[in-house]
C-alpha cells in the first residue's frame, strides 16, 4: 500500500479509536467481498471485444507482431492526412518508426494531434480498454490528441470487468493515480441531441491489435 494511503487510513483510525487491524481480521474481510453476478456470453473474446468496440465508432486495425505498429501508425496517418509527428508512450517509442516521423515519449501538448499508446487490459464484456496512468504513458496521451492509437495485444484482452480489476491490483508500483475505462470516441448528445464525437477527448480512437 502507498505510504501517502497508509498515512490517510491510519488519521482515520486515530480519529475514530480504532486500531490497524491484525492481518488475520484483515484477510477475513477481504474473503468477504462478494462474488458479482457476470454476463454469460459464450463469444470468442476477441471477436467479442472487436464487435463491440466498433459499435461505438472505435475501429480496429489487426497486425501480425509487434513490429508492424509503425507501419500501422504511418499508413492511419497518411489516410487521414496527419502531420509526421506524434507523442509516443515511452514503451512504445523504441520501435522502429519512419527517420521523417518526429515523437516524443512525454506528455502531449495542446498542439498534438496523435498519440500512440499502449494499454493495461481490454474487457471483451463491454469492449473497453483499461488505461492506466504513469510516467511512461501521461494521461494527456489519452485525451488530448484528437486522435489516439492504443496498442493492444490479443493476450491482453480479458472476459469481464472484475478480471481488470485484478490485473490493475496486481500493477508492480502499486495501483496507479488515474484510471480510465475508454470504449471509443468521446461524445456529447447535449448539443441539439445530436451526437458530437470529439466532445471531451479524441474525436477518433483506433485501436492496433497485435496478434
Amino acid at each position: 500500500m502507498p505510504e501517502a494511503r497508509k498515512a490517510i487510513l491510519g488519521q482515520i483510525r486515530s480519529a475514530i479509536g480504532r486500531d490497524a487491524l491484525a492481518d488475520a481480521a484483515a484477510a477475513a474481510l477481504d474473503a468477504r467481498r462478494p462474488t458479482h453476478t457476470r454476463i454469460a456470453f459464450e463469444d470468442a473474446l476477441v471477436e467479442r471485444f472487436i464487435a463491440r468496440f466498433t459499435s461505438r465508432s472505435g475501429t480496429v486495425e489487426r497486425v501480425a507482431s509487434l513490429l508492424d505498429v509503425p507501419a500501422a501508425v504511418e499508413a492511419y496517418r497518411q489516410q487521414h492526412g496527419l502531420p509526421a509527428r506524434a507523442a509516443i508512450a515511452r514503451p512504445l517509442a523504441g520501435l522502429p518508426w519512419p527517420a521523417d516521423f518526429a515523437h516524443h515519449p512525454g506528455p502531449a501538448g495542446k498542439d498534438e494531434v496523435l498519440s500512440v499508446t499502449a494499454c493495461l487490459a481490454a474487457i471483451a464484456e463491454m469492449g473497453s480498454l483499461m488505461l492506466a496512468s504513469g510516467p511512461d504513458s501521461p494521461t494527456t496521451l489519452n485525451f488530448v490528441p484528437d486522435h489516439h492509437l492504443i496498442v493492444l495485444h490479443e493476450t491482453q484482452i480479458v472476459r469481464h470487468f472484475e478480471d481488470a480489476w485484478a490485473i490493475l491490483r496486481a500493477c508492480p508500483g502499486g495501483m496507479p493515480r488515474a484510471t480510465n475505462i475508454v470504449s471509443g470516441p468521446s461524445r456529447t448528445g447535449d448539443i441539439e441531441l445530436t451526437i458530437q464525437l470529439g466532445a471531451h477527448g479524441p474525436r477518433s480512437v483506433h485501436v492496433i491489435l497485435v496478434r
